[in-house]
């Protein structure tokens, strides 16, 4: 019987210039956080509607309302 071949992994790609402004920095957020609600398996509508509500950012993500890294709860 022959061995089992191991999947091969996919080669991540990254950018070369990693120097985003801060607006990029939000755009690539909002795409991660969008793209985690759809596998979750929240229909398109729902995230989309979830993800243009700061109110349901995370508590650690730097783009809620008010967030500071330095407050100790």
């Amino acid at each position: 019987m022959a061995a089992k071949k191991r999947p091969s992994r996919k080669k991540v790609q990254t950018v070369a210039d990693e120097s985003y402004s801060p607006l990029e920095q939000y755009c690539i957020w909002l795409n991660e956080y969008y793209k985690a609600l759809k596998k979750a398996g929240f229909p398109y509508d729902i995230a989309m509607t979830i993800m243009m509500d700061k109110d349901s950012y995370p508590e650690w993500a730097p783009y809620k309302k008010n967030y500071n890294p330095n407050d100790e709860d």
